[in-house]
């Protein structure tokens, strides 16, 4: 669609005529405008308006601004939360939708991660708050217990001061001042994003009622025999001196070393010695074990004999078989060392060998490694020197380079060590059996559905949950230890010190003195209770526990399917007997443009509030939404400039509808049009073809995006809405309503089409607006007769009538413009010339057709005065180039009104010989042997290509060129 100059729509149509002479007849009606001031007093006097236009600076119409001004969001976004549209409203229903938010790190800073998740929620969340259902969507932070740990201990490091020497509570009360200073951050940018959250009700995980619901959870557990304390393998992190989840442990491929070393075999000749290929040889202090495949013959001879471990005086380790042992990687020899890595101390478990632990909590090795002179060297530095003194003894085979699956804390960078520590679990299995029947029983859905074959087999084969960690920031276990008695075996479980110290009291007299156990818990154990505790759980009879809980949908990235979702959705069941949400939906990672991951070290990472800043929010939020569920999403500026660009068109479409509006002294002009329905079918019916069209394709889209608004499906309802709005509504219908506003006709004319733009755009700016927020408001209020705010109007009515025989009948029109254009462009006709036309079809058409003459003759670029409608061709048929626009429908355009033929003949031919040069030089290229044996298989093909392109180009040409030469002498 091309818009007219902003000038030029406050002009008399005598311009308008100017620049089409021969467009329409001498007798006009004056071209509609209104000012902008004119247009307010009107509307003040004829027109209700939404609190908050008027006089309060809230809002720009496009009458007056050029384009969408993107520093205008936040004005409208605070605006919509001063009016409490955010909030849940019961008064239009009582079905909720609830939305639990994923808690942000309240050490966080914005990035597309969140603008993902923050888009595709408030999209749902608008659009069923326009549904009229009590919409909550419920946002908050997560403390972060190792994230904001480590900030806070950088923080006081730069003022050379250590967490050990403030001590817990002064470190802790640390943290909060830090978390009150900084960790609002995340939060203000996320409501950048739009995001119609209720803030009323935000949550932090430490926040009073959230940490009672944790201890209380725990005590739950405990009591049902499901937390234990127990000496296993975890992901030990030395520089943060903690167990970390296998969420916080990032693997990267990095340039190592495989070590071959030789164990000799006890008894044996110095013949007798089986290498063992390593990337670790410093944990080989601790191996318990040799072991070989059963059915590896190079081996078999020494299964059941003894090892000596290199370097320990002599130490012996049994030689197993397992059919574990990969025989085809290294030798074929597996060291075994239960206290340093996960699978051995599975098969250390399974067989019954003994666990040694040769490593200190900060990565250093310990006594057991000091028998052999390494205790107290930190594990690489162990490992150089182990190296070299296995060198010098002769047991050093060969180092060769190997590709090493580094695992790295995600918080700190350093290399996690596995290592056998004391920690408090949970029994995963029975809770694990509720949440697949869940699924089973069709009680929770998935999408992307192949997401619960994951799911399914990930809770089919759960470990038990470590949920210690020795943190100073976030719940502290709530289990007290008695002084002077064995840790593992007494203990007490209570909600507080005193309920602790009266149950110790009971059990062990007056006298005794009990201290907590210094860890915390992982910071997923709150977040497992996120969709109830923060309604008020653990006490049931809370109001927003009642009426918002079970929640309605669970959105997040399919990344944390495990170490989030399903542990909600055990903990939701066993503490509250009902599944936390009915629905889960997962989106992918956001990409560059080529499909890489975001990363510093690529340099390719998009921030999102930059972005915000060059193409606006709605851009960004459309440009995110456009993905598959699950599916990852390669966003780049290609994509955000074309959803500028639709921003854009947006703001013209309103500036358009607005100025050609009734002024504000035709009353009986605004009443007409005010008196234009279109939700039965007589109305619908008694619509011009043009008008019948658009409103039948618009009641078609409202039913087709509110069932993909339903499904889930938001990638196909933008789509839909764009195309929609653009090819049809934009490039068709406003520029069909030109014949009707700026022509004579009568005032009937034009008030239809005034009727149909208002109608047909309030409708797309309530069908966008759950993706594109901001200019939707912008321009919704803009509009006339707006008694509410667009964020709380009433959704668009489905099932509403459509013509579908008005709709072919109007693609038939389509197609026999498009064909008349494309002649023009072929024949290069000057945009300005109009030209004669003659129409050939049978009465039926003709007669729908023709009445749309003003219509085609516009789009087309026709002289409307020498345009006929006839049955049979014209007598100049052979002097025009003819047009089959459909079965049924052609078009005679005499060639002389488009071009002057000599003038066409002679740049043709020139144009002829060229094309006959450049396929004369490939065909020679293809004729020579030396070329067709010699160059690569593909440029033959390539050049194959083009000559046969060539080829069809110049018969073409040829055809054309003929043509007008025909067409010359019947002139002459």
């Amino acid at each position: 669609m091309a818009f007219s100059n902003p000038s030029l729509l406050s002009s008399s149509c005598s311009v308008y005529s100017r620049l089409n002479p021969l467009l329409f007849s001498t007798k006009r009606r004056r071209r509609i405008s209104l000012s902008r001031s004119h247009f307010i007093r009107f509307r003040s006097s004829h027109f209700s308006t939404v609190a908050g236009m008027g006089d309060s600076g809230v809002f720009t119409s496009p009458e007056v601004a050029k384009s969408f001004d993107f520093t205008a969001e936040e004005r409208i976004y605070k605006w919509w939360e001063s009016q409490g549209y955010f909030k849940p409203n019961f008064e239009r229903g009582s079905d909720t939708f609830v939305i639990p938010m994923p808690p942000p790190n309240v050490t966080g800073s914005l990035h597309m991660g969140h603008a993902m998740f923050v888009t595709l929620e408030d999209i749902m969340v608008r659009y069923h708050r326009m549904k009229g259902r009590p919409t909550l969507w419920l946002p908050g932070t997560d403390h972060a217990g190792i994230a904001t740990q480590l900030v806070v201990e950088r923080m006081l490091a730069a003022e050379g001061i250590k967490r050990v020497d403030l001590g817990r509570e002064e470190f802790t009360k640390r943290v909060w001042e830090w978390k009150e200073k900084y960790g609002g951050t995340i939060t203000n940018q996320i409501k950048r994003l739009g995001a119609s959250c209720d803030w009323t009700r935000e949550r932090f995980t430490l926040d009073t009622q959230l940490s009672r619901a944790v201890v209380e959870a725990f005590v739950k557990l405990h009591e049902k025999g499901l937390i234990y304390q127990g000496s296993y393998m975890v992901n030990w992190s030395p520089n943060l001196q903690t167990a970390v989840s296998d969420l916080e442990v990032e693997y990267s491929e990095e340039p190592g070393a495989l070590y071959h070393i030789k164990y000799r075999v006890a008894g044996g000749s110095r013949d007798d010695f089986l290498t063992i290929a390593t990337t670790r040889p410093e944990t080989l202090f601790g191996d318990t074990a040799v072991a070989v495949h059963p059915e590896d013959e190079r081996y078999s001879k020494y299964i059941g004999q003894q090892a000596i471990v290199p370097m320990t005086y002599g130490r012996h380790v049994p030689i197993i078989s397992d059919k574990y042992v990969d025989k085809d990687f290294g030798t074929g020899v597996l060291k075994i060392s239960p206290g340093h890595d996960h699978n051995d101390y599975l098969l250390a478990r399974k067989l019954g060998l003994p666990i040694l632990n040769v490593m200190n909590k900060d990565g250093t090795l310990n006594e057991i490694a000091g028998l052999y002179r390494f205790s107290g060297l930190d594990r690489f530095e162990a490992r150089k020197k182990l190296w070299s003194e296995l060198e010098e003894t002769g047991l050093a085979v060969k180092k060769v380079a190997h590709t090493l699956r580094v695992p790295r804390s995600q918080r700190g960078g350093e290399i996690i060590e596995p290592l056998v520590s004391k920690q408090w679990f949970v029994t995963m299995e029975p809770l694990a059996e509720k949440a697949l029947q869940a699924v089973e029983k069709g009680e929770l859905t998935i999408m992307p559905e192949r997401f619960e074959k994951i799911y399914n087999h990930w809770l089919s084969n759960i470990k038990d949950w470590c949920i210690s960690r020795q943190l100073w920031w976030g719940h502290r276990i709530p289990v007290w230890y008695i002084v002077g008695k064995d840790c593992e075996e007494d203990y007490i479980v209570a909600s507080c010190t005193d309920e602790a110290l009266e149950k110790a009291r009971q059990k062990y007299g007056q006298n005794v003195e009990i201290y907590q156990d210094p860890d915390v818990l992982d910071t997923w154990f709150s977040s497992a209770l996120w969709p109830f505790s923060t309604l008020g759980w653990p006490d049931v009879s809370a109001k927003d526990f009642k009426e918002f809980y079970p929640t309605s949908v669970l959105e997040t990235g399919h990344d944390i399917l495990f170490f989030w979702v399903a542990r909600m959705v055990m903990m939701g069941i066993e503490f509250t007997g009902k599944v936390p949400f009915s629905n889960i939906y997962l989106h992918g990672l956001i990409r560059d443009s080529q499909g890489r991951k975001m990363s510093k070290t690529l340099g390719n990472v998009i921030d999102p509030l930059d972005t915000i800043k060059e193409y606006g929010t709605d851009a960004l939020r459309f440009s995110l939404s456009l993905g598959t569920p699950g599916q990852d999403l390669n966003l780049s500026t290609e994509r955000l400039n074309s959803n500028k660009a639709f921003t854009n068109k947006l703001w013209n479409a309103g500036k358009f509808v607005l100025q050609n509006l009734p002024p504000q002294s035709d009353l009986s002009a605004c009443k007409a049009m005010q008196e234009f329905k279109f939700d039965t079918e007589e109305s619908l019916f008694k619509l011009p073809l043009p008008e019948c069209w658009v409103v039948s394709k618009l009641h078609m889209l409202i039913d087709a995006v509110t069932a993909s608004y339903d499904k889930f499906f938001f990638g196909d309802v933008a789509r839909e809405i764009y195309d929609f709005f653009w090819a049809d509504f934009a490039d068709w219908y406003i520029e069909a309503s030109k014949s009707r506003l700026y022509q004579s006709g009568g005032d009937s004319t034009a008030s239809v089409a005034q009727a149909v733009l208002l109608y047909v755009f309030e409708n797309i700016l309530k069908l966008l607006h759950p993706f594109m927020p901001f200019v939707t408001e912008e321009l919704w209020q803009s509009l006339p007769n707006r008694e509410e705010a667009l964020i709380v109007s009433a959704w668009p009515v489905t099932s509403l009538p459509r013509q579908t025989d008005s709709i072919k009948k109007f693609e038939n029109l389509q197609a026999l413009t498009r064909a008349i254009r494309n002649a023009r462009a072929e024949y290069s006709v000057e945009p300005a010339r109009r030209i004669s036309a003659s129409i050939v079809a049978n009465s039926d058409v003709i007669q729908y057709i023709s009445k749309e003459r003003e219509v085609l003759a516009l789009l087309s670029r026709l002289d409307l005065l020498n345009v006929s409608f006839t049955q049979s061709p014209p007598g100049d048929a052979n002097q025009s180039v003819h047009l089959v626009a459909s079965e049924g429908l052609e078009a005679y355009l005499p060639l002389a009104d488009m071009v002057d033929i000599s003038s066409e003949v002679e740049r043709i031919s020139k144009r002829l010989a060229k094309m006959q040069t450049e396929y004369d030089g490939l065909m020679a290229r293809l004729s020579s042997p030396s070329f067709v044996e010699k160059a690569p298989e593909d440029i033959v093909r390539g050049v194959q290509e083009k000559a046969a392109e060539a080829e069809e180009k110049l018969t073409l040409t040829r055809n054309r060129l003929s043509f007008l030469q025909s067409t010359a002498m019947v002139s002459n």
